[in-house]
């Protein structure tokens, strides 16, 4: 279930331009992911437009945080495109 999502757009593409899509997660929980989405045009170094969306991984029956979270197959995956951050101590 996607819980949040929004996009910044900073610049149109139109046809016959070639759009490439960069994906890359931001956060993971224990039911959730974070995923941040940047639209380029083939080509182009600029970003046309940057996305963000939660995804949490539910029970379909009662449609609440699955209480096992996800796979650990899925979680693996997810783990390769994870961004490492840096947090200053203030």
């Amino acid at each position: 279930m996607v819980v949040h999502s929004h996009n910044n757009y900073f610049a149109s593409i139109s046809f016959p331009a070639c759009a490439e899509l960069a994906l890359r997660v931001n956060q993971i929980g224990n039911s959730s992911v974070t995923y941040e989405i940047a639209l380029f045009e083939k080509g182009q170094d600029s970003v046309k437009s940057v996305g963000e969306f939660v995804q949490v991984f539910v029970d379909r029956e009662t449609a609440r945080p699955n209480s096992n979270g996800m796979g650990p197959k899925l979680r693996e995956g997810l783990e390769r495109i994870l961004v490492q951050t840096r947090r200053s101590k203030i």
